[in-house]
């Protein structure tokens, strides 16, 4: 149990940075684009920073029990 706790947290903490940097990176791509939309007016920076690291958390989750499970099934 506390390698796959280990395995969930080394597998979400770089999905949480790289999905808070990507998201911040989206929002300030919408801001400089030419054509500037309302979505990108009213959608908030921190909210789609926040938005950008759930999904990497997610990401890195799922992709830790992936691994788990299937190191489990070749044993």
């Amino acid at each position: 149990m506390k390698r796959l706790l280990l395995l969930v947290v080394s597998c979400s903490v770089p999905g949480v940075i790289l999905g808070g940097t990507s998201g911040w990176v989206e929002s300030k791509m919408c801001l400089n684009a030419d054509r500037v939309t309302s979505e990108c007016l009213t959608q908030n920076q921190v909210e789609r920073t926040i938005q950008g690291m759930s999904k990497g958390l997610l990401a890195g989750a799922g992709a830790a029990f992936s691994a788990a499970w299937n190191l489990k099934h070749n044993e």
